[in-house]
C-alpha cells in the first residue's frame, strides 16, 4: 500500500503530545497516510520510549505508538526552537497536543498565536478537564478521567472497591474522540468553507460520553448504577462462567431467540419454553435463577466442549482471550491483526494490525517508531533551513 493511496495522504500533522492520548490520536492519522511530525524534547524525548517492556534500550510499545511518524527534536524553551515550530505549524493541517492547558500559551504557542499564522489550522487539544472550567489548569491522567467520568465507579464487584481496566482506556477513548473531532473540523472546512478551529477533548468527558443510559436513568428514576461484576445490569443473560477445566467463557444470550437456543443447547427446554422468559424484562427479574442454571451447565464441561456446543447452537460465546490465545487464533490471523515488523537489530516482532479495515484505501505500517530526532535534518531542510543553519541550531541547543 503506497502512501498516496491512503485516505489521509497529503495531510500534515504536528504532534506535540507525550505518552498516550495525544500520540495515539496522531498514530491513527499516521496509519492512514497523514505525514505526522512528532516534536520531542532533545532531552530524552517522549517518556513512552522507556515505558513497559524494554528491548535493546527502547520500549516495544514505542515502536507501535510512534509507527509511521517522523521524529524531530525541538527545545521549545529556546526561541529558535519555537521559531522552527512556528514554521512547521504554518504548513500544517492539524496540531495535536496534550499539554496541561496554559503551557503552550506561556510559550507564545497557544491557539491565538498559531491560528494567526495559519487560519485554516485545526488544533486537537487533549487534557484532563478541558480548556475551560474551574479544573482546567489541573493535571489529569487517564485514571482520573476514568474515575471522574463514571467508569471506575461501576467497574468491579459490589462487595469490593472499584477496579480499573487493564489498559489506559480513558486516554485511548479521548484519542478516538480527538481524531473524530479533527476529521469533522476538516470536513467543515472543505464543505462549508470554514476556518480552522479547536477540538477540545477532556479525558473525563470522553469517558462520560460512553456511559450509556447512566444520566437519564438517574434523572428520571434517581437510579444510581452500581458495580455488578461481570453481568450487564438489566440485560440478561450476559455473563462470564467457569468451565470444568478452570477456563472462563463469556456468553451473551440476551436476544430472545438466542436465549431460547441457549436453553435448548443446555437441555433446559423447560426454561426455553417458559413464556415468562420470552423477553429481556422477564429474564432480568429471574436473573439469579438463570445464571445459576448456566453456571451449573458450564461447570459440567470443559471449555472446548462448551464453545463447540454454543457455536453449533449459534449462541455468541468466547473464551476470555489471553495474548497467547490471540497469537494462535485463526480469526486474528485471517484479518491480519498480527503484523510482523523488523526491529532495528533485524529481529522480527509482531505488532497489532490496523483498525478499521477500509476496503479501498486501507491503512498500514510503513515503519516502526523512529529514533529520537531521526528526521530532524530532513524536516528542517524541507522548511528551508540550510545545513549550516541546522548545525548552528543544534549547537545552540534549539534542536
Amino acid at each position: 500500500m503506497t502512501e498516496s493511496a491512503k485516505p489521509l495522504a497529503g495531510l500534515k500533522v504536528i504532534e506535540l503530545g507525550t505518552l498516550i492520548a495525544g500520540p495515539f490520536a496522531s498514530r491513527i492519522m499516521a496509519e492512514f497516510g497523514a505525514e505526522v511530525i512528532k516534536v520531542e524534547s532533545p532531552d530524552g524525548g517522549d517518556p513512552l520510549r522507556k515505558w513497559r517492556k524494554i528491548y535493546e534500550g527502547t520500549s516495544l510499545w514505542w515502536y507501535v505508538q510512534a509507527r509511521n511518524k517522523k521524529s524531530v527534536t525541538l527545545n521549545l524553551k529556546h526561541p529558535d526552537g519555537r521559531e522552527v515550530l512556528r514554521r512547521l505549524v504554518a504548513q500544517a493541517d492539524i496540531v495535536v497536543e496534550n499539554f496541561r492547558p496554559g503551557v503552550l500559551e506561556k510559550l507564545g504557542l497557544g491557539w491565538d498565536a498559531l491560528s494567526a499564522l495559519n487560519p485554516g489550522l485545526v488544533m486537537v487539544r487533549l487534557s484532563g478537564f478541558g480548556q475551560t472550567g474551574p479544573m482546567a489548569a489541573q493535571p489529569g491522567f487517564g485514571a482520573i478521567g476514568e474515575s471522574m467520568g463514571g467508569l471506575r465507579y461501576i467497574t468491579g464487584f459490589a462487595d469490593r472497591p472499584p477496579v480499573k481496566t487493564g489498559i489506559s482506556i480513558g486516554d485511548s477513548i479521548a484519542a478516538l474522540w480527538g481524531v473524530i473531532g479533527a476529521l469533522m473540523a476538516l470536513r467543515h472546512k472543505e464543505v462549508n468553507g470554514g476556518r480552522g478551529q479547536v477540538v477540545d477533548v477532556a479525558l473525563y468527558e470522553a469517558v462520560f460520553a460512553m456511559m450509556e443510559s447512566l444520566v437519564p436513568e438517574f434523572d428520571v428514576f434517581g437510579f444510581v448504577r452500581e458495580r455488578t461484576g461481570n453481568i450487564m445490569p438489566g440485560i440478561t443473560p450476559s455473563n462470564t462462567h467457569t468451565t470444568r477445566d478452570g477456563k472462563h467463557v463469556a456468553i451473551g444470550a440476551n436476544g430472545d431467540a438466542i436465549f431460547r437456543r441457549l436453553m435448548q443447547a443446555m437441555g433446559r427446554n423447560d426454561l426455553a419454553d417458559d413464556a415468562t422468559l420470552a423477553d429481556n424484562a422477564g429474564r432480568d427479574t429471574r436473573r439469579d435463577e438463570l445464571y445459576a442454571a448456566i453456571d451449573a451447565w458450564v461447570a459440567e464441561h470443559d471449555e472446548a466442549a462448551v464453545l463447540a456446543t454454543l457455536a453449533a447452537a449459534e449462541v455468541p460465546a468466547s473464551r476470555i482471550y489471553s495474548v497467547a490465545d490471540m497469537f494462535a487464533d485463526p480469526q486474528f490471523l485471517a484479518r491480519s491483526m498480527l503484523e510482523t515488523v523488523k526491529l532495528p537489530d533485524g529481529r522480527g516482532c509482531r505488532v497489532p494490525g490496523i483498525v478499521p479495515k477500509l476496503s479501498e484505501t486501507p491503512g498500514g505500517t510503513e515503519w516502526i517508531g523512529p529514533k529520537l530526532g531521526e528526521h530532524s535534518d530532513a524536516v528542517l531542510s524541507e522548511l528551508g533551513y540550510s545545513a549550516t543553519e541546522i548545525t548552528t541550531l543544534r549547537a545552540a541547543g534549539a534542536i
